[in-house]
């Protein structure tokens, strides 16, 4: 039974519980409410919890321990040559569980019989039809062993579902059997539902360290991995970024320096552009618009928040590159040629630039606003100007906040992806001319993880260490911001 049936049945189970549970209350009082400890919901409140939760939780650790043993298991079947290879292990156990997949959906769509999905070695040629009748290709590389092993797996898998399905339902049954005999006017419900509350609240906040975790520590047991193959000096101080998946990184020259640089670059071009635009539109809404205005003004800004990066990557692409290339191009009507593309650091920049206008305006806005109120009216109370009080007292007042968030927007543009993709070209350049084509670190993360390359090579672990490197790179922007706005906004508190 599919996980959501599952859930299901747990939320209709809970909805029983909380009701049989409040009437056993009420019950347990005589009719009479005021008799009870607590109020009667929490009575049903604490027996659907009992019902929901533990039995929610034990499908969610099911659902992720499942997968993890059944591949321990079938790993065992596999060839040996492919089990004690990492890489070739993964990709293997990948075409595995598609197979497994393919041949749950082939069966239920009538593609093929139970019987021939579950001794494919009778058959081979019409379960290779009737998985491609339902979209499964296989390649040259899935052969008989595969297919065996993928009915293992899906045999496997159905027993664990079943299993599954027999313990989620066990423990949701028993935890409510319990709670609801517990039921009774001197039961401490509300006790029990707060503290059951505040675990949960626990649990939710845990999810993201744990999150944050996982994710920390997958880049850095690849990092290592990568570094254990390709040496440190040459990724860190290599001046040349020119991959090669044949030569699986024997010719490969995977230097980090003309990424970086294209990173800070655009980057550089796009705070030019964002943060004088971005600032003046925060000065003039918080000190200058009226409420008119600014009721539509700030909501208008605020939508360019809103669109797709990748938009504003075609917009880049289709519209400013055309236009910077008729400017600046060899044919364009001031005859520079500096330009030979549409795509390039300024192209990219630009828009990117634009796309952090609302970013910028809107922190500044909200800085701006909170410098105390007393501070203009004694600026204005000594004589001095509008522009004046602006520029003396609220800007200076305001400055680490506005430093915090130009740093926030800078560690925004550093992780921008998909305008660098489209706008500035995917060559890996050292060069100042901002009209060139360079790329980004994010940019490389993509095209290294996409692909039909070999997961354990360095051409493609290099990109968990580019990730890593951008990861502390943007975390030392944004402790960076934390602390000057935290540190400086004391003085006017």
């Amino acid at each position: 039974m599919p996980a959501t049936w599952i859930f299901l049945l747990l939320m209709a189970m809970a909805t029983v519980g909380y009701f049989a549970a409040q009437a056993r209350a009420i019950a347990s009082a005589g009719g009479d409410g005021r008799k009870l400890h607590s109020l009667p919901s929490y009575y049903g409140v604490n027996t659907a919890l009992a019902a929901a939760v533990p039995a929610l939780a034990l499908l969610a650790i099911w659902m992720v321990a499942q997968p993890i043993v059944l591949n321990g298991v079938v790993s065992a079947d596999l060839p040996p040559e492919i089990a004690t290879d990492s890489g070739r292990r993964s990709l293997a156990l990948a075409d595995v569980r598609r197979v497994a997949d393919g041949l749950d959906l082939a069966v239920a769509e009538g593609a093929i019989t139970a019987q021939e999905a579950d001794n494919i070695g009778s058959d081979i040629a019409a379960v290779r039809d009737g998985l491609a009748a339902v979209g499964v290709v296989l390649g040259s590389g899935v052969d008989e062993t595969t297919l065996q092993v993928a009915q293992r797996y899906r045999d496997l898998s159905g027993t664990g579902n079943i299993l599954r399905l027999i313990a989620v339902l066990l423990v949701g049954f028993g935890s409510a059997a319990i709670a609801y005999r517990m039921t009774h006017r001197d039961f401490r419900a509300r006790n029990y539902v707060e503290t059951a509350i505040l675990m949960v609240l626990i649990a939710a906040a845990c999810v993201a360290i744990l999150t944050t975790l996982g994710i920390v520590l997958s880049l850095i047991f690849n990092t290592v991995d990568f570094l254990g193959r390709y040496p440190i000096q040459d990724f860190l101080f290599g001046t040349r970024w020119e991959p090669s998946f044949s030569g699986r990184g024997g010719q490969s020259d995977l230097g980090f320096l003309p990424l970086i640089w294209g990173t800070l670059y655009i980057s550089i071009i796009a705070l030019l552009v964002a943060v004088p635009i971005g600032l003046f539109a925060a000065i003039y809404l918080s000190e200058y618009a009226t409420k008119a205005v600014r009721s539509i003004a700030k909501p208008l800004l605020e939508v360019l928040a809103g669109i797709p990066t990748i938009v504003y990557g075609l917009f880049a692409l289709l519209t400013v590159g055309p236009l910077l290339l008729e400017a600046f191009g060899s044919r364009g009507w001031l005859g520079l040629g500096w330009m030979s593309g549409g795509t390039a650091a300024m192209t990219a920049g630009l828009v990117m630039g634009i796309m952090l206008i609302p970013f910028v305006s809107s922190l500044s806005d909200d800085i701006i606003n909170s410098v105390p109120q007393a501070m203009r009216d004694g600026s204005l109370g000594l004589g001095a100007t509008h522009s004046e009080t602006i520029r003396q007292v609220i800007l200076p007042a305001a400055l680490p906040g506005i430093v915090g968030a130009i740093l926030l927007a800078a560690s925004r543009a550093i992780g921008e992806t998909m305008i660098v993709v489209l706008g500035a070209g995917a060559a890996a350049s050292l060069s100042m001319n901002p009209f060139e084509a360079m790329t980004t670190v994010t940019a490389k993360i993509v095209s290294q993880l996409t692909g039909d390359g070999e997961f354990n090579s360095p051409e493609t672990l290099v990109a968990f260490a580019l990730g890593i490197t951008l990861f502390i790179i943007t975390l030392g922007l944004n402790v960076l911001a934390l602390y000057i706005v935290r540190k400086y906004r004391e003085q006017y508190e």
